[in-house]
């Protein structure tokens, strides 16, 4: 594993410490546990609530409302780790949204908000989902439906999202609506208002999606009937959380690549070990070039994602332009990732096909850091755009 930050120097104490620390926690949770949740598909609460105690989930939330107050750096150092132990997507997609989801409220909210939210999110005494995606909008954000009307004392919100992740589980949602109609708008970010409010069942229609990995994180369809959120939960000024969203983007990208980097190093762990103890001809199948060669290059590409995403993560905390660098540590990062799993099964051969490896499990929940987010081709559009000055595409 590497111990380097995106300079290619050595990690210091106190990123050490981060490091050790998350160890600590999730080295607790073995193999077993996370197949367990697999197959159940229950929701990692014992893990979640580690993490609470132990006050990683407040890695990046001001430290006057109970956080560490630490940057994109020890947190993208904190979701390698986590992911890195067995626990894939499941470990981290369980607590990364509390590291970048909550950012509107850290630098929009009110100082009331902040101080009624927060610690409890620090905490685990409230878990948020985010409810951002809808089905026909994808990607194109300005183009959402979901619409928060006016009324006396706040909003009636009435609407649709899709790929909302722990809703079965969560009390608090931050829902993106419209309060000005997309064909009313000067501009397509015009419009766009983001709230944090009780997960209302009364009022919230949650299914759940069944799908390809992480099962133990649900991934939900939500409808929204005539949801009355007041106007204390609104987070900063009407008409403005495009902008306000924007500001976690970077973050989530960055962490979202050392995740895949984090169960790429898990995965090629497991097969360099396979191959070291497999004998077939009467020796170690890791003495053939074959399953040498691709596995050390594997390693090559897991290294080089892991510097991009340590440089995009220094340069945001530093408060320099990362746009560039967080999308290619995300590109980077996930296609690492994906090609360590999945040469990781090929290593393994026919038991690389069963569940008791575990690797199987790994390619499955890799997969998503490919798609999500954002996918590669906006990524290589935004490259060939920004980057390289190319005329845009789409």
């Amino acid at each position: 594993m590497s111990f380097l930050n995106g300079d290619g120097s050595e990690l210091d104490d106190s990123h050490r410490l981060v490091v050790e620390g998350v160890r600590g926690v999730v080295t607790r949770f073995d193999d077993g546990y996370w197949l367990d949740l697999d197959e159940s598909g229950e929701f990692p609460r014992a893990f979640h609530r580690a993490m609470a105690d132990a006050g990683w989930l407040g890695i990046t939330m001001p430290t006057e409302h109970g956080g560490s107050g630490l940057g994109v750096t020890e947190a993208a150092l904190m979701m390698r780790e986590v992911a890195s132990h067995g626990g894939g997507m499941g470990a981290a997609s369980a607590v990364h949204v509390n590291l970048f989801g909550p950012h509107p409220i850290v630098v929009h909210g009110t100082p009331q908000q902040k101080s009624e939210w927060l610690p409890r999110l620090v905490a685990g005494s409230d878990q948020c989902c985010f409810g951002f995606t809808e089905p026909d909008a994808g990607l194109n954000t300005t183009r959402i439906k979901t619409f928060a009307k006016r009324v006396d004392g706040g909003y009636v919100v009435s609407g649709q999202k899709v790929w909302t992740s722990t809703a079965q589980v969560a009390n608090k949602i931050m829902l993106l609506t419209r309060t000005t109609r997309y064909e009313d708008c000067a501009r397509p970010t015009d419009g766009i208002t983001i709230f944090y409010t009780d997960l209302d069942r009364s009022k919230i229609e949650v299914r759940r999606i069944p799908k390809m990995g992480r099962k133990a994180v649900d991934s939900n369809a939500i409808f929204i009937d005539q949801l009355f959120i007041p106007d204390a939960h609104r987070i900063g000024a009407e008409g403005k959380g495009f902008s306000y969203i924007l500001d976690s983007l970077n973050p989530e990208r960055i962490l979202i690549a050392m995740e895949a980097v984090g169960m790429g190093q898990d995965a090629l762990r497991r097969a360099a070990g396979y191959a070291r103890e497999r004998i077939v001809f009467d020796r170690p199948i890791g003495q053939n070039q074959g399953i040498q060669h691709p596995l050390a290059e594997k390693w090559m590409y897991l290294e080089a994602a892991n510097l991009m995403a340590m440089q995009a993560a220094r340069l945001y905390d530093t408060g320099k332009p990362c746009g560039a660098e967080a999308n290619s540590a995300k590109f980077l990062g996930a296609r690492a990732g994906y090609e360590a799993c999945l040469q990781a099964v090929l290593t393994h051969g026919g038991f690389g096909y069963a569940k008791e490896y575990h690797v199987e499990r790994l390619l499955r929940e890799v997969m998503i850091t490919r798609i999500a987010p954002v996918t590669e081709q906006l990524i290589l559009s935004f490259i060939a755009e920004k980057v390289l000055d190319l005329p845009k595409s789409y």
